[in-house]
């Protein structure tokens, strides 16, 4: 990877490769615990029976049965699941609908009980954000650390916004919207901070001839792309002495 890098980097003749590094950048491994929800489309049976609950004074089950001429044993479990989703509720001795029930009535859309899951996400202090990728076993354990990494390590798992989490989640796709069926996190219930893991990173240090500029790139092999935070991250802290010590080592000459 690191020779073909190199022979992309160096197809233009005004460039030229300075110094080539590599190191690890650590990450850490985050388990999120969420919950999503399902909407469906409300089957005819379920939309008959909140009308009937709306607008009748359906007191049991087998009212309703008789009523609608459906088997007991489903007009049960479904006053189970409406009185577990909470759009329905009784009210003295009558069924009627929650504020939610009206409101799923009228769209028409049926939210189901919310189930729980885990992911798990990458955090990586220098980029304060999480990021997509595969780990792979770190079989370069010798490589020094990213020399910044200290200047970023203080961070803490609480400051992670939801916004960040449900982010990374809609990324490994845990979200959906399929025909009749969505489904979507409603809710982040915590973010646990689990082992530090390291990335190998790829510098290449460069000077463009023609611009009379020094620059770097990196390539990030979590996420299989140049790094453009840590590139600049570099530029910002090191351009001024790559030049300085490039002019030492040109006067040495």
């Amino acid at each position: 990877m690191k020779r073909q890098l190199t022979r992309e980097l160096q197809q233009d003749l005004n460039v030229t490769l300075v110094r080539s590094l590599t190191w690890r950048l650590p990450v850490h491994s985050i388990e999120i615990a969420f919950q999503t929800v399902k909407r469906t489309k409300m089957d005819i049976l379920m939309k008959m029976m909140l009308i009937a609950f709306q607008k009748g004074t359906i007191e049991t089950a087998e009212e309703l049965s008789e009523l609608l001429l459906v088997d007991p044993l489903f007009i049960n479990d479904l006053i189970s699941l409406m009185t577990r989703t909470k759009i329905i509720e009784k009210k003295g001795l009558t069924f009627g609908l929650t504020e939610k029930g009206v409101q799923q009535l009228a769209t028409g859309i049926f939210v189901h009980e919310p189930e729980s899951a885990t992911k798990k996400a990458l955090f990586s202090p220098c980029h304060q954000n999480l990021l997509q990728g595969d780990i792979k076993p770190d079989p370069l354990k010798e490589l020094e650390v990213y020399r910044w990494n200290d200047e970023f390590n203080n961070w803490e798992i609480d400051s992670l916004e939801d916004s960040a989490l449900r982010n990374a989640l809609q990324a490994m796709d845990v979200e959906s919207d399929e025909g009749n069926t969505q489904i979507v996190v409603s809710d982040i219930t915590s973010a646990t901070a689990e082992q530090t893991v390291h990335i190998p990173c790829l510098e290449f240090q460069l000077y463009d001839k023609s611009e009379d500029l020094f620059y770097v790139r990196v390539w990030n092999t979590l996420l299989q792309r140049w790094d453009e935070t840590l590139e600049t991250q570099l530029n910002d802290k090191e351009r001024k002495q790559w030049r300085a010590d490039y002019l030492e080592k040109y006067d040495k000459k």
